[in-house]
């Protein structure tokens, strides 16, 4: 098992896309995890270049997307303006 390790959160104010941010909302609950624990995992498999989720997790991303209608991809990545 892996030891716990000790860290300092800090409250940060960043802005994502809605349906984007629902569907993280919807993941964590599905995980029964913090919203913050979701993000920092997905954070730190990505750093490694390692995918965060197994097949079933992310087949229920892909329903959660369907049901909030997001339908953005990597491609995406950095194109994302606001609209009025």
């Amino acid at each position: 098992m892996t030891q716990k390790r000790i860290v300092q959160r800090v409250q940060t104010g960043v802005r994502l896309e809605k349906r984007m941010v629902k569907v993280l909302k919807a993941l964590a609950e599905y995980l029964d995890i913090s919203l913050g624990d979701l993000i920092e995992g997905i954070v730190l498999h990505s750093f490694e270049g390692k995918s965060p989720f197994n097949e079933q997790t992310q087949e229920a991303i892909d329903r959660i997307k369907s049901i909030y209608g997001l339908d953005l991809t990597s491609e995406d990545s950095h194109n994302l303006r606001e609209g009025n």
